[in-house]
């Protein structure tokens, strides 16, 4: 099979190489799906790149945890029905050395899930991380139905999935994005109110769009660099639901605002998601699908002999949906 390889960190344009290798074989327990599209997500680009330091955890690593296709074949204890089934996948290469970008891969069988007829194979490997990281930053502490959320970043991937399901869920979604394109997209997802996340004021702008009530939950993208916002929009017993803060890796927290309201802070890794949080979220997924009320946005789908250039499209500034590539 053909497949996009590394085995040193660095540029995409010095490490990537397109490779010929052998088709996997699926163990027990596992499914071989013959992928159509590989997403490539900023968690990709950054374990490529070496952000974590040291040297890559495999000699060769096969890159991206998304991807969506069809299910080739199945080990042993897996139903013979699964062969042929349309799925979307997740955590493709987290502690694995093979991930989606490739024609085929051999995971375990619940990284497989069904993806709708009705669904593209562009749409299945743009779920993945962003989806579900969306679905529990959004349902991880219960119904939102007629509470009010606000969805930092919403133009991005995640906020602007976790827009829609909070609206699906009937929330009132305060969102934060950049004047222009992203805010169009936040207002797209279904935001009851986009404000410009630059603003010098934008504590007050939260509490003047919620009429002085404060936000009962918080989908924060830049924890570190909000935090001081967060600390007075948010409720008494309310939630901070962060997956990101690139800005401000180790910052300071206002404890004794936070004190008094008594404010959790979960702290969310889409990775490592406990089993039952995890299967809750890809419910969620399905169902908002299900019902038309979730759309993924595709920026780019580049074939697997450009894989460099889609990894530095990753990189680049002023994208707006997934970046893709073609695995056939």
């Amino acid at each position: 099979m053909r497949a996009i390889t590394y085995t040193a960190h660095g540029p995409a344009a010095d490490v990537l190489t397109l490779s010929e290798l052998e088709t996997p074989t699926p163990k027990a327990g596992e499914v071989l799906v013959r992928l159509m599209r590989s997403g490539v997500n900023p968690s990709d680009v950054k374990s490529r790149q070496g952000a974590r330091g040291g040297t890559p955890a495999y000699p060769q690593i096969i890159p991206h945890s998304d991807g969506a296709g069809i299910v080739e074949a199945v080990g042993e204890g897996v139903q013979p029905s699964r062969i042929g089934q349309r799925v979307w996948l997740w955590n493709g290469q987290w502690q694995r050395a093979h991930g989606t970008c490739a024609e085929y891969i051999s995971l375990p069988s619940e990284q497989a899930v069904k993806l709708a007829d009705a669904q593209s194979f562009d749409t299945g490997a743009s779920l993945g991380i962003p989806a579900i990281t969306a679905a529990h930053t959004v349902f991880g502490g219960g119904d939102v139905s007629g509470k009010t959320l606000l969805v930092s970043g919403a133009g991005g991937s995640v906020g602007f999935m976790a827009v829609q399901l909070a609206k699906w869920a009937g929330a009132r979604v305060v969102a934060t994005a950049s004047a222009g394109p992203s805010a169009d997209h936040a207002i797209a997802a279904g935001a009851d109110v986009v404000l410009d996340h630059r603003s010098k004021d934008l504590a007050a702008e939260i509490l003047q769009a919620t009429a002085g009530n404060l936000i009962y939950r918080a989908v924060e993208c830049e924890f570190g660099a909000n935090i001081d916002t967060l600390a007075e929009v948010i409720a008494p017993n309310g939630v901070i639901s962060a997956y990101g803060s690139q800005l401000d890796m180790t910052p300071t927290l206002p404890f004794r605002t936070l004190l008094f309201k008594a404010v959790t802070i979960d702290i969310a890794l889409v990775y490592i998601l406990r089993e039952a949080e995890r299967a809750a979220a890809i419910k969620a997924v399905n169902k908002a699908l299900a019902d038309s009320a979730l759309t993924a946005r595709i920026h780019k789908v580049f074939t697997l002999d450009q894989t460099v250039a889609a990894h530095e499209a990753v990189e680049a500034a002023g994208r707006h949906g997934a970046i893709l590539v073609d695995t056939e």
